[in-house]
């Protein structure tokens, strides 16, 4: 009947698809407009952010003797070379938001150029987007490209890692709600994205994640730098939707050599 916290980029291709119904909760209008669905009425609205992080084994680089890099740029000089690990854009979403950030940073030409130059310094190509930071936090590769969320909690535990917000711009997601087509119990969906939206929803998001989708709500947190939202790249949801089968196998002809076996 519903769907929640599913990332806006998926919800963006169901509703292409036409699986999910319009809807505007009550309170929708308070929410920033670059977390809900331009459609009148939304197909769906976002909850919280999570977005582009590097995850740097501070103990490992010292061994090695690797620099702490400060921007995506930084990661294809030499120094770096086998000692990255990042998710496949083609089984994790938080790779996809890696690939489609830098495309939409860059631009397509530019954008492809540097996953070029990056691939010469990857080591594995992973199917899940917290194992990079988790192996990195270990000390299995020094380098691991993740998201906030995970980096914060890797850091939490104790691993001995700094988190990197490459300097350049964060690709992102947002976490979204959204109700399907196909819904029996359409009213109890609706009160459902009613609560969603509301402060009291948006105030349980901020305890783990930095920014949430109602401007004034979001809450500091611990190693995440103040002007995150700031940092975040400018992101088009249904371009994504529309290219994403395009940019992955693309991705998968270029770069998939490199990827772990599947389980």
């Amino acid at each position: 009947d519903l769907i929640v916290g599913t990332s806006a980029s998926s919800m963006a291709v169901f509703a292409n698809e036409g699986l999910l119904q319009g809807y505007a909760p009550k309170g929708v209008e308070k929410l920033s407009p670059q977390y809900v669905d331009p459609t009148q009425p939304p197909q769906w609205v976002g909850m919280d952010v999570y977005g582009a992080a590097v995850c740097f084994n501070t103990v490992e680089a010292g061994k090695q003797g690797l620099p702490k890099p400060e921007s995506w740029k930084d990661l294809t000089k030499p120094v770096y070379k086998g000692k990255i690990v990042m998710p496949n854009p083609a089984s994790s979403g938080t790779g996809f938001l890696d690939v489609a950030g830098w495309l939409q940073m860059w631009g397509e030409a530019d954008g492809w150029k540097f996953m070029d130059a990056l691939h010469e310094n990857i080591a594995l190509y992973t199917h899940s987007g917290s194992q990079p930071c988790t192996r990195a936090g270990q000390g299995e590769f020094p380098i691991g490209i993740s998201f906030e969320y995970r980096a914060v909690t890797v850091k939490k535990s104790g691993a001995p890692i700094d988190i990197v917000f490459p300097s350049e711009g964060l690709g992102w997601d947002l976490e979204a709600s959204g109700i399907m087509k196909a819904s029996k119990k359409v009213d109890a969906a609706r009160k459902l994205m009613d609560w969603l939206a509301t402060p009291e929803a948006m105030a349980l998001f901020t305890k783990n994640f930095a920014v949430v989708a109602l401007p004034g709500a979001s809450k500091p947190l611990d190693f995440v730098p103040a002007d995150y939202e700031k940092r975040l790249v400018k992101n088009d949801f249904a371009w994504e939707a529309k290219n994403r089968d395009k940019i992955l196998a693309e991705w998968t002809k270029r770069y998939d050599a490199k990827s772990a076996p599947k389980k």
